[in-house]
């Protein structure tokens, strides 16, 4: 079978993977208080079960970047959101609305277009270890800046994430190509000292996810989702020799898939915080039938107390 086909198999069923993760992430974060640590989170079965299916997208995206190449696989994680979609509507218990389909249409289509430009080639490049010890720097610098407090925390972390996962996915692809081109001893320091910024690096991108559920799953999902290949294609570009096939005209497509890409998660997020915005409405919503309250007030002339309902609610007692 063909390099690329596999790379595209083992990302689409990569993103099913993390989509479940994330939606299983969110559920928990909505049980848990916000100030909860990380020793807290480690006591909940749920969170070990989104740790399994994290790890299980994980070893999937692993594979498919020994087969194709971070220009090629990153932009398959937006299928994570789309997947995510469904999953989430059916775990509320509703039907996916209209808007939803829209933005998962758009951002098919813009995947599609972007596909197209990409690179379709294994990789063989690898990043040194001075480079993946200055990626590393430049990126912990710039999570430590999006992680202080501030407005819109649960967007700044999730950027953060997004960014630390793609940093984790192509100091991954530097491991992975290493370990199996038979070029080199399997066993170095500077594979080792790689392989731990990886977990390092996963581990963040997965607490910071965490922490960015708490304001909800679509939006937060939608700027992981868009910050991870981002990070992940500019190191590519930048240091692994990457190219997008066509030359400078394959730009236009690329421009045009990234736009629609970009509104159909747009539309995704808008549509999860009016579906969340809802269902709070609804929850806050006093149910119908509900047993009105009878005040106590003042004693009246016969020295006996006086029963009147509140706000022209039905009143209680005898005349």
């Amino acid at each position: 079978m063909n390099a690329t086909l596999i790379a595209v198999a083992l990302s689409l069923v990569s993103a099913a993977a993390y989509a479940s993760a994330a939606v299983a992430q969110a559920r928990l974060a909505g049980r848990t208080e916000p100030d909860a640590g990380v020793l807290r989170l480690l006591r909940r079965g749920a969170w070990w079960w989104a740790v399994g299916l994290n790890a299980g997208g994980a070893l999937l995206h692993v594979a498919a970047l020994k087969y194709g190449p971070l220009t090629l696989v990153q932009p398959l994680g937006a299928l994570t959101l789309v997947a995510a979609v469904p999953l989430g509507a059916r775990a509320a218990g509703r039907r996916v609305t209209r808007i939803e389909w829209r933005g998962t249409i758009l951002t098919l289509l813009g995947l599609g277009a972007l596909l197209m430009t990409a690179g379709g080639t294994a990789p063989h490049e690898t990043l040194s270890l001075p480079e993946a010890l200055v990626v590393g720097a430049g990126s912990m610098v710039v999570v430590a800046g999006l992680s202080r407090p501030g407005a819109r925390p649960g967007l700044r972390h999730a950027a953060a994430s997004g960014i630390t996962s793609g940093v984790a996915s192509a100091l991954t692809q530097t491991l992975t190509v290493s370990v199996t081109d038979h070029t080199g001893p399997l066993f170095s320091w500077d594979l080792v000292i790689v392989a731990l910024l990886v977990s390092a690096f996963a581990m963040s991108g997965l607490l910071l996810s965490q922490t960015a559920y708490r304001s909800g799953l679509g939006a937060p999902l939608a700027v992981v989702t868009l910050a991870n290949p981002v990070a992940a294609a500019a190191i590519g570009l930048a240091l692994l020799g990457e190219r997008l096939q066509g030359g400078t005209i394959s730009l236009i497509p690329a421009a045009l898939g990234t736009a629609a890409a970009v509104r159909g998660v747009i539309l995704l997020s808008r549509a999860q915080a009016e579906t969340s915005t809802v269902a709070d409405r609804a929850t806050a919503e006093p149910r119908a039938g509900s047993p009105s309250r009878v005040v106590i007030g003042s004693r009246g002339s016969m020295d006996q107390p006086t029963l009147r309902p509140e706000l022209g609610r039905t009143p209680v007692g005898g005349p």
